[in-house]
């Protein structure tokens, strides 16, 4: 039943937050101190798509990218 649900792509939307990154000549340091991260394994984490960004760092995101969380995000239906 659970299938029939859209979910996130966690591969796909770390493929999504590198290209963003790309597009806006931000690195994974950028980001690291934009986030106030001591270290950026969290950040690396998102690009492999081991992780998700929280609600609030999508949003932080969304700003850095200039784009909405909905851009940010990758649903499988």
């Amino acid at each position: 039943m659970l299938s029939r649900f859209p979910s996130i792509n966690l591969k796909k939307t770390g493929q999504k937050i590198s290209f963003l990154m790309e597009k806006n000549h931000l690195s994974v340091r950028d980001l690291q101190e934009a986030f106030g991260f001591d270290y950026p394994q969290a950040i690396y984490k998102w690009l492999r798509g081991q992780s998700l960004p929280s609600p609030d760092n999508l949003v932080v995101l969304a700003v850095l990218f200039h784009t909405l969380v909905d851009n940010i995000l990758v649903i499988d239906k």
